[in-house]
């Protein structure tokens, strides 16, 4: 017995204690540090460029076959692809109960291997599974004055010295030109000198060696061969002879301009605070401390000032270690007071000495679940430390019912050995078995094969963890100090006025038991009514990240031009400067902010997806001062798009919470072309803007955009010796210029782009005058000759979900409103209007609707698994039937003071509360079994007649179950007022609902008892 050799071994105890309690406090300062637990990404992308390319002809010759390739793989969830003109976006999810990934991730690799061969030439496919990597520490370096080739120099070597860091895994650069060498020609002087394009092309590249030559066998040694020929310099270039039809001799540099650039048109542009620079994203180590990563990046970047030419200048850009420093911080201050405010109420409740002893178990219990933790692979994070929050009131409940307990035997003449061991001797099962019973109503979260299963799952871990260590110290520690400390004495006035209170339950408990029909109706009435009221409480999934971090998209017609993109994100840029900035570090709004036009971020938050990189999309972070001042620059940036830029597609919104979801409001249109779709998705964005609350109607096809479709006629083409090649290259040249060969220079590799002098700025009828020059005859024939220009409007992209043709429409909603709302409206006006539609045309719900669907589905769906083991274990305590029915009847009437709670405090149920309502589950369980069993000893060990030993054991367990509810509830206080959106809601269910449920145990218990076991009171 646990207690008997504690008090046999109390020195060991002692010493095991102490060695555990500094252990704990050492382990507390080296355990991860995060904001909420990681998370899986299950997501591997296939991008497939295809120049030139339709987004028909990419669907058809690319990412239909891709698609169908790796659905084969049985572990895939689905799959969603964008298709546009000259590439494929292949986004393949796994199933959420897909734990070991790089198998799958290889399989699929695999699989994309296959299907290359039959994809067309000229493609180049790349596949990517490492989504998940995220770079916490963004740094922005600017150097006003110096090159773009000079910036991308600096970058490269801060990140030489960032890489090499202990904590860091990756470091990569975002917004770097790439460097070009142009040959621009002008089609005149080439047909003056009697040179074809194609001609021009072949003496560059025939020119240019850059492959070995073998070797030979001279002296029975093998000697290496290295012919020369590669360009060492751009006057190599230039010097290269060229022989003209006329027999005169000239030089490239003669009949072309030769210049080193930079792409064109830019691919991508970075500005910090306005000013351009670049992005350098800092990834941190597996299992590495991002705090510890945050110091050695400021370290080095201090020491790299000093070195760094003067000029350059470099900023934090996203700093997840100041937002998880801040997070754990705050938490664990929440801890303390929850600790300090429970250890009070043990005082005040239960006196000095009591007190002091029932509070003991608090830091030990603490420090031996923080040393557990490390061991389990738990850090310190938002979940981890509201899991010890919810712990407080529960673990302290087993030392409150053993003090109890050894005090009532005390008082009755046993020595405190006797009583220390006889209590044990009780209440080592019943207490296990409430504790198990507690932990495992939250197994469902760990069990459960979701994103949010993974989050949560935590709370069972610590609080297991917590309730097991709890249980140990209590039968050891616990009874050890109630044998040194605790002294039968007189009540003094706070017990009497307590036992007054206890005096009044009994009477109103009596009185229930004389008309225990009444009491059941009563009680199952309200319950009733309550239900009925849970329509006027608001649904949120998952409300937005507390972050102080708002991220503007931005999203153009496709083939809108990268300035034009930049002109919107300039102007925002001057927006943010002239009105959001505060006054040196006075003020609220925004701290620092920056830009990405043509490309995404670097993932600087697990639950951010950076699009792939595009000319028409931009991307804004900016930095607030607190969370609170993120809601007026949010607005004010919402009212600058819509009176300045009311034509472009926008999102201004806070980070989403893990789990949650980027829109809350979507509405998935599939069918079978893509004319209808478009006609359905006018017709759903109509019906969305008469809801009000809805806001920002928006569909992510985009707008029609304008192309030339240059039609060949195969016979006509055959005839003059022209291939589909022979124009596809002469029109790339002409246009946007093709890739001839490539210069060296160190270890960089600069490609070099044969164009015509107006690459870029031909206009319809100067297109339609074109000659493509045959590599075959080497004539030259005009391009109207063999083909038809036309000018269509198509659809910029085309998005596709398990190869269905997908229209996804979304919203925003209004803070009065709720993304529930919006699809309660909406849902009806679909059911009906889909009838109309096509055939095999149908809408699905994403968003919220889907993602809470999936998170609580998923939990609900391993809810059973909880069930039977709080069964079974009921079972196995009380040896009954009838007695675990009853608890499990007592569970849902919990509910009463979570509706009454939501709707006092006016807060919104959603994931969040649910988990509160599992908590709550938790604790009624504790309470009725602690009710229960001391009813069976009042009867089987103390020999009372039923009736009264249902009351006596009712007001003997009145005190242990009302501190549980004080400490519990006192404790989550802090959670309730200091945790945020996020935290708000699973405190007050947890709170108001146990407040509730304590009378209901109090009476219902007994009162259900009574009719199961047919006791009457007289």
């Amino acid at each position: 017995m646990i207690t008997r050799f504690a008090i046999k071994n109390s020195v060991l105890v002692y010493t095991v204690l102490g060695l555990l309690f500094l252990s704990g406090v050492t382990i507390f300062n080296s355990l991860p540090r995060d904001d909420m637990p990681p998370f899986l990404i299950r997501t591997i992308n296939v991008v497939t460029t295809y120049p030139g390319a339709s987004p028909e002809r990419v669907v058809n010759l690319i990412t239909d076959r891709i698609e169908k390739a790796v659905q084969e793989v049985p572990e895939v969830d689905y799959i969603t692809s964008e298709s546009r003109t000259g590439i494929s976006i292949i986004n393949i999810n796994l199933l959420e109960s897909t734990m070991d990934l790089q198998p799958i991730f290889d399989r699929i690799r695999r699989k994309v291997e296959a299907v290359e061969p039959e994809l067309p030439d000229g493609s180049q496919v790349r596949v990517d599974d490492e989504l998940g990597d995220v770079f916490g520490i963004i740094l922005g370096l600017i150097a006003d004055g110096y090159s773009a080739a000079e910036l991308s120099d600096l970058a490269d070597d801060v990140r030489d010295e960032l890489i090499k860091l202990p904590a860091s895994a990756k470091v990569e650069i975002q917004g770097a030109q790439e460097e070009r060498i142009y040959v621009s020609f002008s089609n005149e002087r080439l047909a003056a000198v009697g040179l074809s394009k194609n001609q021009l092309q072949e003496i560059i590249s025939g020119t240019n060696i850059v492959v070995p030559g073998g070797d030979i066998l001279a002296d029975g040694r093998r000697i290496i061969l290295e012919p020369t020929g590669n360009f060492q310099s751009l006057e190599d270039l230039s010097e290269i002879v060229v022989a003209s039809s006329g027999g005169r001799v000239l030089k490239l540099g003669d009949i072309a301009d030769i210049t080193r650039g930079y792409t064109d048109p830019r691919e991508s542009i970075v500005k910090i605070n306005g000013r351009e620079g670049l992005a350098i994203g800092v990834n941190l180590m597996h299992g590495g401390n991002i705090l510890a990563l945050g110091s050695q990046v400021d370290a080095k970047v201090d020491e790299l000032l000093k070195s760094l030419p003067y000029g350059v200048e470099i900023f934090r850009v996203a700093s997840q270690d100041t937002v998880v420093a801040k997070s754990v911080n705050d938490f664990t201050s929440n801890l303390v007071q929850a600790v300090v405010i429970v250890l009070l109420t043990m005082l005040a409740f239960l006196g000095l000495r009591t007190g002091l002893v029932v509070a003991s178990l608090i830091p030990a219990t603490m420090v031996t679940t923080l040393l557990l933790m490390s061991f389990a692979g738990v850090g310190l994070n938002k979940v981890s430390l509201a899991s010890l929050i919810i712990a407080l009131g529960m673990l302290v409940d087993n030392a409150i019912v053993m003090s109890e307990s050894i005090m009532v035997k005390m008082e009755g003449g046993d020595s405190p050995v006797d009583a220390a061991v006889d209590s044990a001797k009780e209440l080592t099962v019943p207490l296990l078995t409430s504790s198990l019973t507690t932990s495992a109503a939250f197994m469902a979260f760990w069990l459960a094969e979701s994103v949010m299963g993974e989050i949560m799952g935590q709370i069972f871990v610590v609080l297991t963890i917590a309730l097991i260590c709890s249980w140990l110290l209590t039968l050891s520690m616990v009874a050890l100090l109630c044998i040194k400390a605790i002294r039968v004495t007189t009540e003094g006035e706070k017990e009497t006025l307590f036992t007054r209170f206890a005096g009044r339950y009994r009477k109103a408990l009596e009185l229930c038991l004389r008309r225990p029909w009444l009491t059941i109706g009563g009680i199952v009435m309200v319950f009733v009514v309550c239900m009925g009221m849970f329509r006027f409480i608001p649904f949120i999934f998952m409300p937005p990240s507390d972050r102080p971090l708002v991220t503007v998209n931005v999203e153009l017609p496709m083939g809108t031009d990268i300035q034009r993109t930049q002109e919107i994100v300039s102007g925002v840029n001057d927006f943010i400067q002239k009105n959001m900035a505060p006054d040196g570090n006075e003020g609220d709004g925004v701290v620092s902010w920056s830009t990405y036009t043509g490309e995404g971020a670097p993932k600087y938050d697990l639950g951010y997806v950076a699009p792939e990189a595009s000319p028409n999309n931009a991307h804004i972070l900016i930095n607030t001062t607190s969370d609170e001042a993120s809601t007026p620059v949010i607005a004010a940036l919402e009212t600058y798009f819509l009176s300045t830029w009311p034509d472009a597609k926008y999102k201004v919104s806070r980070l989403v919470s893990g789990g949650g979801s980027a829109d809350p409001v979507a509405i998935r249109v599939i069918g079978n072309d893509a004319e209808s779709l478009y006609r359905i998705s006018e017709s759903v964005k109509a019906e969305l803007a008469k809801i009000p609350g809805a806001t920002n109607i928006s569909d992510d096809w985009g707008m029609l955009s304008k192309k030339l479709v240059v039609k060949v006629d195969p016979i006509k083409s055959q005839m003059a010796g022209l291939t589909n090649q022979d124009i596809a290259v002469a029109l790339e040249t002409e246009l946007s210029g093709s890739t001839t060969g490539s210069y060296r220079e160190g270890e960089d590799v600069i490609p070099i782009i044969m164009r015509e002098n107006r690459s870029g700025l031909l206009t319809v009828e100067e297109i339609e005058g074109l000659s493509i020059t045959s590599r075959s005859t080497g004539k030259s024939i005009p391009l109207t000759q063999v083909a038809e220009i036309n000018t269509e409007w198509q659809s910029g992209k085309i998005l596709r979900r398990d190869l269905n043709v997908t229209q996804t429409i979304t919203c925003d909603v209004r803070e009065d409103t709720t993304a529930s709302d919006v699809i309660k409206a909406v849902t009806p006006w679909l059911d009906e209007a889909q009838a109309t539609w096509p055939s095999g045309t149908r809408y699905e719900l994403g968003g919220d609707a889907e993602g809470s669907s999936k998170a609580m589905g998923a939990v609900v769906a391993k809810l059973p698994w909880s069930g039977v083991i709080i069964v079974l274990l009921l079972i196995w305590q009380f040896n009954s039937l009838k007695k675990p029915l009853i608890i499990l009847l007592t569970i849902p009437l919990g509910l009463i003071g979570v509706i009454i709670g939501m709707l006092i405090t006016g807060s919104y149920f959603g994931f969040m509360a649910f988990l509160g309502v599992i908590s709550l589950a938790g604790i009624v369980i504790n309470n009725a079994i602690v009710l229960l069993d001391r009813i069976r000893i009042e009867e089987e060990e103390l020999k009372k007649e039923p009736a009264q030993a249902i009351v006596d054991a009712a007001c003997q367990r009145f005190r242990p179950i009302l501190l549980t509810t004080a400490t519990t509830s006192l404790g989550l206080l802090p959670l309730w007022l200091g945790g945020g959106i996020m935290w708000e809601p699973m405190a007050i269910s947890i709170l108001f609902g146990l407040l509730f449920s304590t009378v209901l145990t109090l009476v219902f218990v007994p009162v259900m008892y009574s009719r199961f076991y047919g006791v009457n009171m007289k």
